[in-house]
Formats: C-alpha cells, structure tokens, sequence
C-alpha cells in the first residue's frame, strides 16, 4: 500500500507542506500550469533550495506583484475574502475536478473552524491570512499535488504546535490560535517544543483533510523522502518531513492483524451534582482537550441519588490536560483511570461533489476491502436544510443511489 507519511515533529503549514510535496517529485511545472486555471493573476510560484539547522529541503514561495519581499504562511493581508468568495472563485476555475473537491473541503474546515470561533454563519466568515492570494496558491497547490502523487492513504506523526504567541489580524493570541485547536480535535498533538507557532490553521486544515491515520508505521520500505522548508531560521529545524512509504503491516500495533490496535486511557467519573447543559458543556470542553471519545450514562449513586458517569478516552500525550479539565469544568472530586486497548478499523475520507456542492463521505476497510461508506452528517443535515428534504433523500442525492 503507497502511503504519504508527514512527520510533523516541527509543526506543519501550507507553505511547507507544498514545499515537501513537490520535493517528493511533483513536477513545479505542472503546478504552475494547473494553478494558472484559477482565474487570477499577480502571483509567480518559486522553489527554492534551502537548508534549516543543516537539513536541506524545498521552500515553496510565492511572489506576488505587490509584495516583493514573501515571507511565512502569515504573509499578506491585502485582500480578504470571505469563504463564499474563495468557493466561487475555485468552483468556476478549470482546476481539475479531484483537487478542487479537496481545496474546497480543505477551506470548508477552515471556514467552520472560524465560525465556531467566531460565532458567524460559515458563509459570513472573512478570511485574513488565509483569503490572501499567496495562501490560495499554497492549499491549491498542496490539493494538486496530493491529486499527482495519488498515494493509497495519509498518515501522520503526533502534530507538533508550537508555544508563545502568534500576532494575526485579531490581535496577540497564544499557541495554538482557536481555529487550530478545532481543527486539531481528534488528533495526536505536542506543544512547548517551540516558542513560535508551528502549526498553523492551514496546516491543521490539510491534516483534518487528508490524513486517516496517527501513528507510526510497524513496517514499511521507503521510497522518498522530502523536506519542507518553513520560512523562519531558528536553533531548531524548521522543516516538514514527508514520505512516500510502501507499508507492509500498516500503522503502529497493527501487525498482521486486518485493523488498528492502540493503548489508551479511559477516565470514568460518577457526577450527580451537574445539570444537563453544565454536563454538555464539560463535554464540549473535553473533546477540546484532545478526548477522543466522551460518552454520558445515567446511574444509580448511593442513596439512590440519579447520576451520570462520565467516561472519557484519550491518548497519553493528552492525560494532563484531560485530568486538568475534569477538576475545574465538572463537579468531580476524584475519578478512576484504566489502560484499554483499543481496536478500531482504518478510515478513509472522500470528497464528493456535485449540484449539491461538497460532501464528506468516510469509508471503513478490513484490510484492504471496503466495508462500508458514510456521509458526514453536518454536510447531510445541510443539503437536506437547503432542498427541503429529509436525510435518507439527501444521502441517495449525494450518491447517485
């Protein structure tokens, strides 16, 4: 199985992202050609040769007419767009079909990242740094060369993020910024490895958008390697790894075996003190966290005092973090912790599109074989709000069944 690996132990960006892949050997060229179908002009595409703390890679940059000096991701704020904007500007361009679905789904997420954050509609939401030209380039650059090198799957290392803070058109926030952490729910993160911002919203956006799997490989022959080089100099390397693997056995603990197999940590508190909003609201905040699962269940406490148990499901790296969130957002005093092992199958994502606009499908794998497919329910509760149909109707629409 051909498998795209980004090793983000620095963090990861557009820019860097784009660097690495064209450095896995996606012909400069043809990126140039295909981004030149976008309808847009005052931009020129470079690569370049650099190296960070000795490590030698491609730095993706891209120069606009206004701008002669390109710096990082964060570059140029001299033309916001709002997301119904960048839609129509990809949905009319002639970018071939597979990478304009997954530059739509890449700032769809950032689109509802920045909603949540926000609390606007999606379609109110105003880009800054990432409605600018030079940022356009970087996620359609990065969706056309995922369309070139057309591995079987994506992986992904724990996503480092970065420390301090990061000064963007709202002001001075810390690491990481909102819209990457909504971004990041789910995935295997680190911080404090930096004192700068490593991963950036459109960063998060490509992981959330592309990646199946955390972890590392048990086995696998490497067929390349390639270096994304970021912008800054620093006394640490400011570069993205990326590999194209022929994996054997699949990712980390899977072995032989036809799925997934990790050690994580259940948490289980017994609460009989909180209302039903505190308790969705403590929830919200756990999967903020880093929780991968959070489930609620009605019990009877001592003297027959209703209750609910609280059982979370997270990985290691987020222990601290979740202990911290059940003492100061529920009313627990203490709650009991357990090593689990959990078995789960591989998942892959597909954009579809069509009258309906975009639509997220995953597909579960027993092996190599599908299982079964399905729609994502925001992007189904949506297109059955917009026809005025229900969702059984939505989902045959979406699928041509």
């Amino acid at each position: 199985m051909k498998t795209l690996h980004f090793d983000c132990f620095a963090g990861i960006s557009g820019d860097m992202t784009l660097g690495a892949l064209v450095g896995l050997g996606v012909d400069p060229e043809y990126l140039r050609q295909e981004l030149g179908k976008l309808g847009v002009s005052g931009w020129e595409l470079e690569f370049r040769r650099e190296s960070r703390c000795g490590i030698a890679g491609t730095r993706a940059v891209v120069r606009l007419d206004d701008a002669p000096e390109p710096h990082g991701e964060h570059r140029h704020e001299h033309q916001n767009r709002s997301w119904k904007d960048i839609r129509a500007l990809l949905s009319a361009s002639g970018v071939r079909e597979s990478a304009k679905a997954r530059a739509l789904d890449i700032f769809g997420r950032l689109a509802e990242a920045e909603a949540t954050v926000h609390s606007v509609p999606a379609d109110e939401v105003t880009f800054h740094e990432v409605g600018a030209l030079d940022s356009i380039v970087d996620i359609v650059g990065v969706a056309l060369c995922l369309d070139a090198l057309a591995p079987d799957r994506v992986t992904a290392s724990p996503v480092e993020l970065g420390g301090g803070t990061v000064r963007c058109a709202h002001g001075e926030l810390p690491v990481p910024a909102p819209a990457t952490l909504l971004l990041c729910k789910g995935m295997p993160v680190t911080t404090g490895g930096f004192d700068k911002e490593m991963t950036t919203p459109t960063g998060a956006a490509i992981l959330a958008s592309c990646v199946g799997a955390f972890g590392t490989a048990a086995r696998f022959t490497e067929i390349n390697t390639a270096y994304g080089i970021g912008s800054r100099q620093m006394d640490k390397p400011n570069v993205l790894r990326a590999s194209l693997r022929e994996e054997a056995d699949g990712i980390a603990g899977r072995g032989a075996e036809p799925w997934l197999t990790e050690q994580l940590v259940q948490i289980e508190a017994t609460i009989d003190d909180m209302t039903g909003e505190a308790l969705g609201f403590f929830m919200d905040c756990l999967f903020e966290q880093g929780a991968l699962d959070v489930t609620l269940s009605p019990c009877v406490m001592k003297k027959s005092r209703p209750g609910t148990i609280v059982a979370v499901l997270c990985r290691e790296e987020r222990l601290a973090r979740i202990r911290e969130t059940m003492f100061t957002r529920s009313a627990t005093i203490g709650f009991r912790e357990t090593l689990v092992k959990r078995l789960s199958l591989r998942r892959e994502e597909q954009v579809l599109t069509g009258d309906f606009g975009t639509a997220r499908a995953k597909t579960v794998f027993l092996s190599d074989e599908p299982l079964r497919a399905k729609i994502e329910y925001d992007d189904l509760a949506r297109v059955a709000r917009e026809r005025g149909i229900s969702l059984d109707d939505a989902a045959a629409w979406i699928t041509g069944h």
